[in-house]
């Protein structure tokens, strides 16, 4: 039985999602992960996880655009701001998305749909570094 834990740190250019899945793939190859349960957590509080489809762009352009129109950049709604009009919208998007995901692991693949993807979603226009835990039980 294998318990593993590592962090992994994900550069991002700012706003959007950033498909993490080809990573999260070479991570299981390196540490010959066969079968069991992945869990996927990121620890901050204005970036977040989620599974997506990786097909068609528009998807997560139609994704933006939608959390831009639900949660509002406008400074004048909110009280904390100490990083820019993005600092508490980047905290709700947050708390609405996730923070973790656990996916089975089954032949050395992970069990995803056919259009699926896994993807981190920056919550900030800035660019940042984003630490990742993957911590894997199985064989």
């Amino acid at each position: 039985m294998k318990n593993l834990i590592e962090d992994l740190i994900f550069s991002t250019n700012g706003k959007g999602m950033h498909e993490i899945t080809e990573n999260i793939n070479d991570w299981i190859s390196k540490n010959s992960v066969t079968q069991g349960q992945l869990n996927i957590f990121i620890s901050h509080t204005s970036a977040s996880l989620t599974i997506m489809e990786n097909a068609s762009p528009d998807v997560l352009d139609d994704i933006n655009n939608f959390f831009l129109k639900l949660v509002p950049e406008d400074s004048s709604l909110y009280s904390h701001g100490y990083e820019g009009n993005d600092d508490m919208p980047a905290h709700i998007k947050y708390m609405l998305t996730q923070t973790s995901l656990t996916i089975p692991i089954k032949n050395k693949q992970l069990i995803l749909g056919t259009w699926q993807g896994i993807y981190l979603f920056e919550h900030r226009y800035n660019p940042h570094k984003r630490k990742i835990s993957l911590s894997f039980l199985g064989n």
